[in-house]
């Protein structure tokens, strides 16, 4: 794992935590193999299995950055499918990570070691069916336990299984309010979101953290315990800008990231689109949608549908 600066805040609240790492921090800061510097282009997203990925050598020869799902009941990859992923360090390996829902087909939705609380047991912090998923389930984003959860049981495990950071999805629970019966969320609510991270960041400080979605006000100009929310992300990607059809409000919000300048390490801050074309055949959609997302300076990537994301499509550079 190479060094690490955080800028500004970031700094000491880095410099402090270095104080108090012992035991079981301490193991997870010298598991992390990942940099935060990274090459930025191409990524891709897939949530199936090592056997769909249509060869391990090619995704890494071909990614730079790699967005699965390392679930270790999802017997999806190996540690050592995830090491070869990494293609000797070039590439990151970041494991889907789902912080605003939770789904029932997970093992800790109903099974935790002692001293947790499961999701399905944590009726409080319940906030409805995910309107569209009958599998997930809302959940408050303030709650102790549901943080601990996440914190302390569900990401070191993805960590364990070769994370270099994690694709943080379904955040944009902080941006629904208290008007909607599907998930909502009031400040106090929406606070938690933003704190969950920043815990999530002080826990692992040298690993990658890409938000997907939520890039509305909410989490570009929000604070957690003194410092900036978006300090603590090295990237964003958002689902659907350019396909299935055009966003005009989401292009927006990602270019008023763009225009923070944020520089997480040193390096540029990532930005990436995620559209869904139907299937890896649609290379012709794919193509206009690569080209609108370069153009304003994000990196593309183009999948068949949003939550199957079961193939790996090598579209032409």
């Amino acid at each position: 794992m190479l060094k690490h600066v955080f800028e500004g805040a970031r700094v000491l609240a880095t410099c402090m935590l270095s104080l108090t790492l012992t035991g079981a921090h301490a193991a997870d800061q010298t598991a992390a193999v990942a940099t935060r510097v990274f090459e930025a282009s191409p990524w891709m997203s897939y949530y199936g299995d090592a056997a769909g990925i249509g060869g391990l050598a090619r995704a890494a020869s071909t990614f730079r950055v790699i967005d699965v799902d390392l679930d270790p009941d999802s017997d999806n990859f190996t540690p050592a499918e995830v090491a070869a992923l990494k293609n000797g360090g070039r590439n990151v390996v970041l494991s889907y990570l789902n912080l605003g829902s939770c789904e029932t087909y997970r093992s800790y939705w109903r099974d935790v070691p002692d001293g947790f609380v499961s999701c399905e047991a944590n009726t409080a912090a319940h906030a409805g069916t995910y309107r569209g998923y009958r599998q997930e389930t809302w959940m408050n984003l303030s709650n102790a336990d549901y943080q601990r959860l996440i914190v302390d049981y569900v990401a070191p495990r993805l960590v364990a299984q070769g994370a270099d950071g994690f694709y943080l999805d379904n955040l944009e629970i902080v941006e629904h309010g208290t008007s909607t019966r599907n998930g909502p969320c009031d400040a106090a609510c929406v606070q938690g979101g933003l704190d969950l991270v920043r815990k999530l960041r002080e826990k692992y400080p040298t690993l990658v953290f890409v938000m997907q979605n939520a890039t509305g006000r909410t989490t570009r100009e929000g604070s957690t315990g003194g410092v900036a929310f978006a300090s603590l992300l090295d990237g964003i990607a958002h689902e659907e800008v350019y396909a299935p059809k055009y966003d005009a409000s989401v292009e927006a919000e990602l270019a008023a990231w763009q225009a923070l300048a944020l520089r997480p390490n040193g390096h540029a801050f990532w930005i990436a689109t995620l559209d869904y074309v139907g299937g890896c055949e649609a290379a012709a959609k794919a193509r206009r949608a690569f080209a609108r997302s370069r153009a304003k300076g994000f990196v593309p990537y183009a999948s068949d549908a949003s939550a199957r994301q079961g193939v790996v499509c090598y579209w032409e550079k």
